[in-house]
C-alpha cells in the first residue's frame, strides 16, 4: 500500500492545522478524535477538493480545536517544510508500519502521531524529517534516533 493520497492528505491536513492552531501533532490528533481522522481519511477526496484552508477551518470551529503555544515553525532557524513535505513523512512512515493492513490505517496513523517520534518529525532544526522512509522506519521500529 504505497502512495495512498488519502493518507497524504490526511497527514497533510493535520500538519497544517497543528501549525495553524500551534499544537503538537500528538496533541491534535488527541483533540481531533479516532472519528474525525477517520471520516477525513474516507473522504479525502472530497475534502481534497476544497482549499485546505477551508477544511482546517471546518475541522477546527466543529471539534473546537484549541489555540496553543507550539510553534516549531517560529522556532525554526533554517528553511521550514511545507505542510504537504511532512505530510508525507508521516504518510510514508504509516505506510511501512501497516504493510498491506489498508483496514486499520487510522488505528496506524493515531499510534504514530501520538509516539516519540511526532517530537522528532516536528523538530525542523533537525535533519530526522528529511532522512529516507527506511531509516525513519527503522527508528521508529527500534523506538530511539538510530546511530
Amino acid at each position: 500500500m504505497k502512495n495512498n493520497s488519502a493518507l497524504f492528505y490526511t497527514c497533510s491536513l493535520i500538519e497544517f492545522i497543528g501549525r495553524r492552531q500551534k499544537l503538537k501533532r500528538s496533541e491534535l490528533v488527541r483533540f481531533m478524535g479516532s472519528k474525525a481522522i477517520e471520516r477525513i481519511y474516507r473522504y479525502a477526496d472530497v475534502f481534497h477538493c476544497e482549499p485546505i484552508e477551508k477544511t482546517a477551518d471546518d475541522f477546527v470551529t466543529k471539534l473546537h480545536i484549541p489555540e496553543g503555544a507550539f510553534d516549531n515553525v517560529a522556532s525554526c532557524r533554517y528553511t521550514v517544510p511545507d505542510y504537504w513535505v511532512i505530510g508525507e513523512v508521516y504518510e510514508r512512515l504509516i505506510e511501512d508500519i501497516s504493510g498491506d493492513d489498508a483496514e486499520h490505517i487510522a488505528e496506524r496513523l493515531v499510534e504514530v502521531y501520538t509516539s516519540w517520534i511526532d517530537g522528532a518529525i516536528s523538530n525542523y532544526n533537525t535533519d530526522f524529517y528529511y532522512q529516507s522512509r527506511d531509516y525513519i522506519y527503522e527508528c521508529y521500529r527500534e523506538g530511539k534516533i538510530c546511530a
